[in-house]
């Protein structure tokens, strides 16, 4: 009998340490080194940095500096797009509606910018160039369309964005325009913002849906996408201005989803060279995400192809 007893406690033991062992097999493994490793590539930043990684597979989260304010330059055209989304949504807008360019809508030599005064073009196509190649003249005249900065602002605040604004034209916000220029932006809500759209939840899930198509197509591929294999969908934003580089990615990987943010501000690099220090860090922590996720993968860019940039 007391071997009986001693069989059945020693398989009781067993089976409950090979239950801990499955157990600690499916946690998923800490982010700390993660961490660790995008600290030690900021250390010598000659500037003011901000990342925010979200493994959207198992929440885990890496944050430094990811709640304070950057500036967004190109950045801020995803809440634009919302604010647009929004007013087309509440039957203001139609998104396939001709629109007639006029001169007195330009800002810069851009496509929509070099348009003949007069020339129609439909509003689906402004929104496609103003996420696919940043059109800026685009981008402000959607601003525009939906309501302005102070409209935008408000579908930020009330879908729970307390940090995200428009700057630029926007009555009251003169002084943090002169700061931070046209939009600012902390890198943990960006990166959220980005998710949210990704999840249905911005407006509504069929504009969503076209809001993620849209982030989908970006032309401004040599920065961080430049790190991931070109079969891997994405969805993306970046920007840029002298003192600062920014880009927010959503990454469709083998593992799981995982979504960042990497944000500059105050560089004393001003260059606009592809060696730019804060080009080269959104490189870089784009590898360091990719590599990091997906250890089996032996993918890195094409030899010779920074030529091209």
């Amino acid at each position: 009998m007391r071997l009986i007893v001693f069989c059945l406690l020693f398989s009781t033991i067993w089976a409950s340490a090979d239950a801990q062992s499955t157990n600690h097999k499916k946690r998923p493994r800490s982010l700390a080194p993660l961490e660790q490793q995008l600290r030690s590539v900021i250390a010598g930043f000659r500037g003011d940095v901000g990342i925010y990684v979200h493994d959207l597979r198992t929440n885990q989260r890496v944050a430094i500096n990811a709640d304070t304010l950057f500036p967004t330059a190109s950045t801020i055209k995803i809440p634009i797009q919302c604010g647009l989304f929004d007013k087309i949504h509440k039957g203001e807008l139609t998104y396939n509606q001709q629109l007639v360019y006029k001169d007195s809508l330009h800002y810069d030599d851009g496509i929509v910018g070099s348009l003949k005064d007069g020339t129609k073009i439909p509003l689906s196509e402004v929104v496609m160039l103003m996420e696919t190649v940043s059109d800026n003249t685009g981008s402000l005249w959607c601003q525009a369309l939906a309501g302005g900065g102070t409209a935008i602002n408000q579908w930020l605040e009330t879908n729970g964005f307390h940090q995200t604004r428009v700057n630029s034209r926007t009555p009251g916000r003169e002084t943090n325009r002169a700061r931070y220029g046209w939009g600012q932006t902390t890198p943990h809500e960006l990166a959220d913002l980005l998710t949210y759209i990704w999840q249905g939840r911005a407006v509504s899930p069929d504009a969503s849906e076209e809001m993620y198509r849209n982030l989908g197509r970006q032309y401004w591929d040599n920065d961080g996408l430049s790190q991931i294999p070109p079969d891997i969908k994405t969805a993306s934003k970046n920007g840029a201005v002298n003192q600062a580089r920014s880009e927010v990615v959503l990454v469709h990987a083998p593992h799981g989803n995982y979504v960042y943010c990497v944000m500059t501000k105050n560089q004393k690099d001003e260059s606009w060279e592809r060696t730019n220090e804060g080009f080269m860090l959104l490189r870089t922590v784009s590898a360091i995400l990719w590599h990091y996720f997906e250890p089996q993968s032996s993918w890195k860019p094409a030899e010779g192809y920074e030529k091209w940039w």
